[in-house]
């Protein structure tokens, strides 16, 4: 017992709890649970009576059935009345109201039934199972205000679960009754356990409900039966599966909430909770209100609400017409365990939707994604195999112009919106079954199955350009919007999904140069361009495996004190058919196709394999910058790269440096900048290459950990005609954040004097030197080496 009768503390009500929670799972008849009850639970609580009443069928009478404390220890300390009519008394006040009632002084209580020897202090609770009321605890004490909120709390704990084992013991008694009604039960548990398994593994929600009904209709009388899904969101009600007198309709009608709103079905989604009613009370409800006569009038009416999300709930609704057919509150306990599984069945149908939904479009524009697109394209391909017309197919290519200075400028919040706006445009100028896609970035794709002629295609074409013509206002900001368009056309069920994208991407590509709003067609001059970039593709792996790439190597040379301080490695390709490829024929198609990778890893071990050689023969020390794709700089694998590349070939540390085009690096800035400093530790340096072609870099320079800036060659060459502010622009910068300044392209000594007055440190061009072999390159280092060179 507890010291001084009092709870102590959480932790011994929760034992208390857990321990009966236990018993409850072992005991299965009532008499025992009773005593169990009143000898061990309640005298844990150090109460020293305890009685409880179970009612009668009627709710008449509460009936003693257990009871302990000081009755049991003395002949003239008794339960006044063991048979207590519902209407007297404190127990009757409960049992009555269901409501629990405590009292610290029975003997002011006009209700209290005093025992021969009274009491003070009182509890009583309410056992009351779905609203059904079972009886009363009620426990007594003659220690005046004895009780407290700990002691309600944990004797309401009590009754609660008390109640529900009532309730399951006497639903077992009366289930086994009969063997039929065993039977019944066995159904049942079968047939919910088919329910659980079908929502488990249903993938389909039409083969669910199928499944579902047959099941329903096994257990319940339901010939009428329907699930709704209301989407709050839209106010639409659609009705996703129904069926009418035991036929199967077509279902996924989709409902206005005006339509439904005065419907029973609404009223108990509405409500939240399930409706279960006969003709009289489904009768009554119309009459106060809650809903009109839709149809004709159900003998019995069983709804149950489900919820599924935050924007959808459902409703499942059986409804019986002839009177051997009516609902009782074990069908409402079969239909609210199905709806459950309806709902969990729904939402993960919903949930993958929107898993494959983002799988397969674009999550800023809603548009479909390339995968989808080229399946479409697939698809559309073959089908013209299968259709006499002389159809065609069509895939216009679009690139927004100036997209790339409007986000620079304006910031992608802008750009996005700016890109919506004009998605939103195009999508009112072509069909439904048009696909719209975007690929990525400012490009996009519009998929035209089934075209006549050519001239259809001319006038979708007069129709998106005329669209977006019109300026937009986003933001505050007028946008002037063009596109830069390629068409390319299929006829043939033998073509192929990537070539027609390649073919319209090509088509873009010409009418992007040759100016802003162009539309260009594939033609066959196109057609063998892709061949050749095709092949050279093929070739790319071939020729890193069979060693036909030469590094040149051209002088970087300081234009104040004048002589070489580096080398810029330069690529050639030594095609075993071709011959000499330029760098500007294969370097593009390998950034394309994600060759690059390979190639530029195999570069810089070419790189640093003559840096050893060199070193290795005694020739002067030198460094060697070699060009890399922005893609190396996604990845913290490239760092390992170089690592294990200074330690192969034993570069001295700053030996292996890097150039990398200004766009590369802002693309993810966190994960470039990590990468950077995890090079610093080898002495690696990083030029920035072609700087000042674009906008992108000048907002985030100083957080770059650059270390050299490359003028492009476009600003040098001007040098010779006129002065140049941006020259003097980027000098300034660079000189405030404490960079170093390499010109490239300078081929005359005037350009050289010019940059060298405006503090520029370095410079790379012909003036001194052309790309050289590894071998003429070092002599070359070797005759410069002690003396200034010649301008």
């Amino acid at each position: 017992m507890l010291s001084n009768n009092k709870l102590e503390s959480k932790t011994e009500q929760l034992s208390i709890i857990n321990q009966f929670s236990s018993s409850l799972l072992q005991i299965t008849q009532l008499d025992e649970l009773f005593d169990y009850v009143t000898s061990q639970v309640v005298s844990r609580l150090g109460f020293v009576d305890c009685v409880i009443y179970l009612a009668d069928e009627n709710s008449e009478f509460l009936e003693e059935v257990a009871s302990m404390g000081v009755a049991h220890q003395s002949a003239d300390y008794k339960v006044a009345q063991t048979k207590i009519p519902i209407q007297q008394g404190i127990t009757g006040h409960v049992a009555r109201t269901r409501q629990a009632f405590v009292s610290g002084d029975v003997s002011v209580e006009p209700m209290y039934i005093a025992d021969s020897r009274p009491a003070l202090s009182e509890i009583c609770v309410p056992l009351v199972y779905e609203d059904k009321l079972l009886g009363v605890i009620d426990c007594e004490h003659p220690q005046r205000d004895y009780f407290t909120e700990g002691h309600l709390q944990i004797l309401s704990t009590v009754a609660h679960l008390l109640s529900s084992k009532i309730n399951q013991v006497n639903t077992l008694n009366n289930l086994t009754k009969t063997v039929e009604q065993l039977n019944q039960a066995q159904q049942l548990e079968q047939c919910l356990l088919k329910i659980a398994n079908i929502t488990y593994r249903s993938l389909d929600l039409e083969a669910f409900y199928d499944e579902l009904y047959q099941i329903i209709n096994s257990q319940l009388p339901a010939d009428n039966f329907f699930i709704g899904l209301y989407d709050r969101y839209s106010d639409i009600l659609e009705i996703d599966y129904l069926i009418e007198g035991k036929i199967k309709c077509n279902a996924h009608q989709r409902v206005s909430k005006s339509q439904i709103k005065h419907t029973a079905s609404y009223y108990t989604l509405a409500s939240g909770r399930p409706l279960l009613c006969n003709s009289r009370e489904f009768e009554h409800h119309i009459e106060i209100g809650h809903f009109q006569m839709v149809g004709q009038s159900p003998k019995s009416w069983l709804g149950v609400p489900f919820a599924v999300n935050e924007q959808y709930q459902g409703v499942i609704v059986i409804q019986s017409y002839t009177q051997d057919k009516a609902f009782n509150h074990h069908h409402l306990s079969i239909l609210t365990y199905i709806s459950r599984q309806v709902s969990m069945a729904i939402d993960r149908q919903l949930s993958r939707q929107a898993l494959e939904h983002r799988a397969l479009h674009d999550e800023l524009t809603g548009l479909a994604n390339r995968y989808l697109l080229l399946e479409r394209v697939k698809h559309a391909i073959l089908s013209l195999d299968r259709v006499e017309d002389d159809n065609l197919h069509c895939l216009l290519y679009l690139d927004f112009d100036r997209f790339k200075s409007i986000n620079d400028a304006l910031g992608h919040d802008v750009g996005d919106r700016f890109l919506v706006a004009i998605v939103d445009l195009i999508k009112e100028c072509i069909r439904r079954t048009d696909t719209f896609a975007r690929l990525g970035g400012d490009e996009f794709a519009i998929f035209i199955e089934n075209v006549k002629d050519k001239e259809q295609v001319a006038l979708a074409l007069e129709r998106i350009n005329e669209a977006i013509a019109k300026p937009l206002l986003i933001e505050g900001h007028k946008l002037q919007a063009s596109s830069s368009i390629g068409v390319a056309f299929t006829g043939s069920a033998t073509d192929n999904a990537i070539t027609l994208l390649q073919q319209a991407d090509a088509a873009m590509y010409e009418a992007k140069s040759r100016g802003r709003g162009q539309v260009c067609y594939f033609n066959n001059a196109m057609r063998k361009k892709l061949k050749r970039q095709a092949d050279i593709e093929n070739d790319l792996q071939h020729g890193i495996l069979n060693n036909e790439f030469e590094l040149y190597f051209q002088p970087i040379f300081s234009l104040h004190d004048p002589h070489i301080v580096s080398f810029e490695a330069l690529v050639r390709w030594h095609h075993p058919k071709n011959g000499l490829v330029p760098p500007n024929d294969f370097i593009p198609i390998a950034e394309q196709t994600g060759q690059i990778i390979d190639l530029d890893l195999h570069l810089l071990s070419l790189a640093a394999q003559q840096l050893q050689s060199w070193r290795q023969s005694d020739q002067p020390m030198t460094r060697i910058t070699v060009n890399v794709s922005s893609r190396h700089f996604a990845s913290l694998d490239f760092v390992t790269y170089m690592q294990q590349l200074y330690i192969d070939y034993q570069l001295p540390n700053g030996a292996l440096c890097l150039e990398i085009t200004e766009s590369g690096l802002i693309e993810n800035l966190k994960l470039a900048t990590k990468i950077i400093r995890g090079l610093e530790p080898l002495g690696v340096k990083l030029y920035l290459d072609d700087f000042g072609t674009g906008y992108s870099a000048l907002g985030y320079l100083h957080q770059l950990p650059i270390h050299v800036l490359k003028l492009d060659k476009t600003f040098v060459d001007k040098l010779t005609s006129k002065e140049n502010p941006l020259i003097d622009a980027i000098l300034s910068l660079a000189r405030s954040l404490d960079l170093k300044v390499v010109a490239e392209g300078i081929e005359n000594p005037k350009q050289w004097a010019l940059l060298k007055r405006k503090g520029c440190q370095f410079g790379q061009g012909f003036v001194v030197s052309k790309p050289l072999p590894a071998d003429q390159a070092m002599q070359f280092l070797i005759s410069n080496t002690d003396m200034a060179l010649s301008i």
